[in-house]
């Protein structure tokens, strides 16, 4: 199993929740998150002042998948998620040694 963590622009959650609805992802966590990468902030105008913002807001998606399914997912978060330009995100792609459902006990990929 893996755990597949997406950093993604806000306003592309929707199509990229399609997205990986569509190569049979039945569950996910979603976060909002902020952060920054190379880019470091940027600076915006408000009311005739300028100021810098040094953390950018960004959603956080996560997802526990079987093996199989990690390059569908993969390939679909990046079709749907990229814009070309810097601040798109990145994917994190993690080993799960385990998974259990709380309410029925079940473990593995029964579990997801």
């Amino acid at each position: 199993m893996k755990k597949v963590e997406a950093i993604i622009r806000p306003h592309l959650l929707d199509a990229v929740r399609s997205k990986l609805q569509e190569v049979d992802v039945h569950g996910m966590t979603i976060s909002e998150v902020q952060g920054y990468g190379r880019q470091r902030g940027h600076t915006e105008t408000y009311r005739g002042a300028e100021y810098q913002i040094e953390f950018v807001p960004k959603i956080k998606i996560e997802v526990l998948i079987p093996d199989d399914l990690e390059e569908f997912v993969v390939n679909a978060i990046v079709k749907s998620a990229s814009t070309g330009k810097f601040g798109d995100g990145k994917i994190f792609v993690l080993p799960v040694n385990d998974v259990i459902r709380i309410r029925t006990e079940e473990r593995g990929e029964a579990a997801l």
